[in-house]
């Protein structure tokens, strides 16, 4: 496991998608220069969302956002927020073109707000549900409903948009199923992968506070170096920091393949479909047949490299969009992103490992199949370090690759702050919730958008866009969320073709709360 090969650092790159931050903009006159931004409730988004082909079907449910007490397995029962009791929540599962029609009831405690994002779909903007961009947060012992038509096919997931509510327990997947459907497989396994510090450790509230103290006042170490430090090494917080807590920061976690850095956060355990690494879930199958994982990162911090010992994964899609196939090892996954993978089960029973990239911890989760016994919580398969996909390698599949256009605008998005103030923001402005409306990132309709990300941070960035999905330079995949490296650039490029105003911002749910966020607003 030490030894990456050098092909899997090469193929480094791309490839994380949006999952928690906060939100942005709401009237129809941008601040910029005197600008006019389209309105999230305006005619134009009503227009697009008329050119979207509907099947006429609806599904109506109530999702119930409310404290409760989950079983994680293993003794672990933490209290936590969780939409209908549990963690993850239900998966939802539609058509391409049915209507969703969805009650977010908000029973949360202490006047808390809240909303639901619905990551990767491209929609109506008045339905994205980022506070206080697209619409009004929800208050306690209050309702909204969000109803949207599903306009293309793939594996999605939802979440709140308000604060760091990402790194509680409100998440489930959204799967949009395609009845022209290519692939052929026998059975799905919808993997979703999550880091847990909520009810156990503290709360994501209690994490970002300590975070934000930065790490300014430790004595003697240089924070852009901070991922090269020994733990064994590391001085005592009371001795580096005047007595700064240190309950969740965590130092020293390095990986190849994020370039350095690989995360803030000390998690107390790594979650596979909601069950911790001791007490795991088990997929039940039988040798021979093709079952199509669908890997979902709802983590807040943490990457997770991702194999099924024994086994190859082949690769159909990555954030909803499907890919030229590719058989590896395993897989990079950052958070927000989305990966679809076959495999072709052996007999047996075998490890399903999502390692916390630079962390020294696992989830971990079981295929049974045949008879034996089930291998170790800490078991390493080699296929952990064998060839390792990254989003940098695929190449989107050719009825989905956008025709090549002349470029229209340029932005670029330079991404900048550090560990040391925990200043993260986007052209080195911080969002302002307060002014959404603030240096917009403005666009036009019909546009063809070139945006250059420049890392300009010593860690690694999934950078996430709602309402659209993008191509990695001329032939990459279509994603909406990419793992920009550290003192990387990345280019993306986007049709423009749904009006509105649009978050984007590092999915890291604390990168993005402190500011790593910024208005994609087209002029009205």
């Amino acid at each position: 496991m030490n030894s990456i090969n050098r092909r899997s650092v090469l193929l480094a790159g791309l490839g994380v998608a949006g999952a928690g931050a906060l939100a942005a903009c709401s009237s129809g006159s941008g601040s910029d220069g005197g600008n006019a931004l389209v309105n999230p409730s305006g005619s134009a988004v009503a227009a697009g969302e008329k050119k979207r082909k509907s099947t006429g079907r609806q599904q109506k449910l109530t999702l119930t956002a409310a404290p409760a007490m989950i079983d994680l397995g293993g003794g672990v029962m933490p209290k936590t927020w969780a939409f209908d009791g549990r963690t993850p929540g239900k998966e939802i599962r539609l058509s391409v073109g049915d209507t969703l029609v969805a009650e977010l009831s908000n029973q949360l405690p202490n006047k808390t707000t809240t909303s639901i994002h619905w990551h990767g779909i491209a929609l109506r903007n008045d339905m994205d549900g980022v506070p206080p961009a697209t619409q009004t947060a929800v208050r306690a012992g209050s309702t909204f409903t969000y109803q949207f038509i599903t306009d293309a096919p793939g594996t999605y997931f939802f979440h709140p948009h308000v604060g760091v509510q990402l790194d509680r327990g409100l998440y489930a997947p959204l799967i949009i199923e395609d009845p022209k459907e290519t692939l052929a497989y026998d059975d799905e396994w919808v993997v979703l992968l999550d880091d847990w510090v909520d009810g156990v450790t503290g709360t994501p509230d209690e994490v970002f506070a300590e975070l934000r103290q930065g790490m300014g006042g430790m004595e003697g170490h240089d924070m852009g170096d901070m991922g090269g430090m020994d733990m064994g090494d590391s001085p005592s917080p009371s001795a580096s920091s005047g007595g700064m807590s240190m309950r969740f920061m965590l130092m020293g976690a390095e990986s190849e393949l994020l370039g350095g850095d690989a995360g803030d956060v000390k998690y107390p355990h790594h979650l596979i479909n909601g069950r911790v690494a001791t007490d795991p879930d088990i997929y039940t199958g039988k040798p021979g047949k093709k079952v199509r994982l669908r890997i979902i990162n709802a983590g807040g911090d943490t990457a997770y490299r991702v194999a099924l010992g024994g086994h190859k994964m082949t690769i159909t899609h990555t954030d909803g969009f499907p890919v030229q196939h590719q058989e590896v090892d395993a897989l990079l996954i950052g958070m927000g992103e989305r990966y679809d993978a076959l495999v072709t089960l052996g007999d047996g029973v075998f490890p399903l490992v999502a390692l916390a990239e630079g962390k020294n911890a696992n989830g971990f989760a079981l295929v049974r199949t045949g008879s034996g016994s089930a291998p170790k919580p800490t078991v390493r398969p080699k296929e952990l370090g064998g060839m390792i996909m990254s989003a940098s390698q695929l190449r989107a599949a050719d009825d989905v690759r956008f025709k090549s256009a002349k470029t229209d605008v340029t932005h670029q998005i330079k991404l900048t702050g550090g560990m040391d103030k925990y200043n993260w923001a986007i052209n080195g402005r911080p969002f302002d919730m307060k002014d959404p409306e603030a240096n917009p990132i403005l666009i036009e309709e019909g546009q063809r958008v070139r945006l250059d990300f420049f890392n300009d941070t010593d860690m690694w960035h999934p950078m996430h866009l709602h309402g659209h999905t993008y191509q990695i330079g001329d032939s990459g995949p279509r994603k909406d969320t990419a793992i920009v490296l550290p003192k990387k650039k990345l280019s993306v490029f986007f049709d423009a073709d749904n009006p509105g105003q649009w978050m984007l911002h590092c999915h890291n749910a604390y990168h993005g709360e402190a500011g790593m966020m910024a208005n994609v607003a087209y002029k009205a």
